[in-house]
């Protein structure tokens, strides 16, 4: 007999996992962020930093304002204990996952002339580079380039450099150690990887199932779907390791009432550990790149929230702001804000404050001392509604009101 889990059940069940059933640490250190990078088992990583870089955020959602230098050390130089790779997109991971991607650098290398073929073809190139890197050491593309090389063709104006770079990137000839100042900073595998994750990898069945069992535990529980594009992954490897890991207990099947395909309930698994609380008390704005949200056909599954960043959409038609955020209060995602950091003024702005329909009442007044600490995180002195958006003047009202308790 398969169980049932409640939509509300399922909803509490993945934000536990997720990270957001324990209270604000009152004082997070390198233990609680550690702690967020090990239940997550990534972070993805985006270029926009209209608020705040999206690999900052998750923290913030989940322990409060830390001092993101603390991330800075995990994800930095060849003591960080982690690397960037293309796990969910570009993300950093852990450094022991590295070895588990070997299926995916090997994919990559085969995939002919857009990756693999292009370092082959251009064979001396990459050996030059190779060469570069053992000699200097780690070093970004712009300190590598010179002025005989020539920009051109559809690669965004990289030079042949920056491109063989990155193709040796996904392909594991080169790894990406550290960014600075969002630049990629390259090394050669044996200068930031310990032997042992140089070793012989995992066969492939190996490493997917391990990826689909951390994966699991981080949703706590979810589709084939779902866990497929945690890693972003093929669905016949995952749905052979969703097989392996039901049999030896980790997944239990489980069905919940409206996840259907078709007219048929939607095979979905439990993870084992996961944690099934009476109740989420949470209050928190969410990057668009964090896992809650990251997937839009689960999002709008758990949480009834139809999410689309608009950074893309010519501004006359955004209907929500070009970086808004998903508000989550409880185990509800009830609304979305439009955030920017005037860092020149001080000031966090909020460009727009959207309700979802059916939001709690108290919403704004949940949501307030959410951006009080996120300005602070930011080193800003206030925060500063425009008025847009039908929970605006909602959210000015009680952030008049925080400002008046403090004065």
């Amino acid at each position: 007999m398969v169980d049932s889990v409640s939509p509300a059940l399922a909803r509490r069940i993945a934000l536990a996992a997720q990270g957001f059933s324990r209270p604000l640490p009152e004082s997070p250190g390198l233990r609680q962020v550690g702690g967020v990078v090990d239940r997550l088992g990534l972070l993805q990583i985006d270029s926009v930093n209209v608020f705040e870089r999206s690999h900052y955020l998750p923290a913030f959602s989940r322990i409060g304002d830390y001092d993101r230098a603390l991330l800075d050390r995990l994800t930095t130089g060849g003591r960080g204990r982690m690397i960037e790779y293309w796990a969910h997109q570009a993300a950093f991971i852990p450094r022991e996952l590295w070895p588990l991607f070997e299926f995916r650098r090997a994919e990559y290398r085969e995939k002919g002339s857009d990756w693999g073929g292009w370092v082959t073809e251009n064979r001396t190139l990459a050996e030059w580079l190779r060469a570069e890197l053992a000699a200097n050491g780690p070093m970004r593309a712009s300190e590598i380039e010179h002025d005989a090389n020539e920009r051109r063709g559809p690669w965004w104006g990289w030079s042949d450099v920056k491109r063989t770079l990155e193709m040796m990137f996904r392909t594991g000839e080169v790894v990406c150690v550290e960014r600075r100042r969002f630049e990629r900073v390259y090394a050669l595998p044996e200068q930031a990887l310990s032997p042992e994750l140089l070793g012989e990898p995992p066969a492939q069945d190996d490493a997917v199932r391990h990826l689909i069992e951390l994966a699991a535990s981080a949703l706590g529980i979810g589709t084939e779907a779902d866990l497929a594009d945690y890693w972003r992954m093929k669905r016949a490897p995952v749905r052979a390791a969703i097989r392996e890991l039901e049999e030896a207990g980790v997944l239990l099947p489980v069905e919940v009432p409206g996840w259907t395909t078709g007219a048929r309930p939607t095979p979905t698994w439990l993870h084992r550990d996961a944690k099934r609380p009476r109740r989420i008390d949470a209050a928190a704005v969410l990057s668009p790149f964090d896992p809650v949200v990251w997937f839009r056909p689960r999002t709008e599954r758990l949480f009834d929230f139809h999410y689309r960043i608009e950074i893309y959409v010519p501004e006359p038609d955004r209907k929500f702001g070009y970086y808004s955020l998903p508000v989550l209060i409880d185990d509800r995602v009830v609304g979305r804000v439009d955030l920017k950091s005037d860092r020149q003024a001080g000031v966090l702005r909020v460009q727009s404050a959207w309700a979802e329909p059916g939001a709690p009442t108290e919403t704004a007044a949940r949501l307030a001392p959410v951006l009080l600490r996120a300005a602070s995180w930011q080193g800003l002195d206030e925060v500063a509604v425009t008025g847009r958006g039908d929970l605006s003047p909602a959210l000015d009202s009680e952030l008049a009101t925080a400002r008046a308790g403090v004065a």
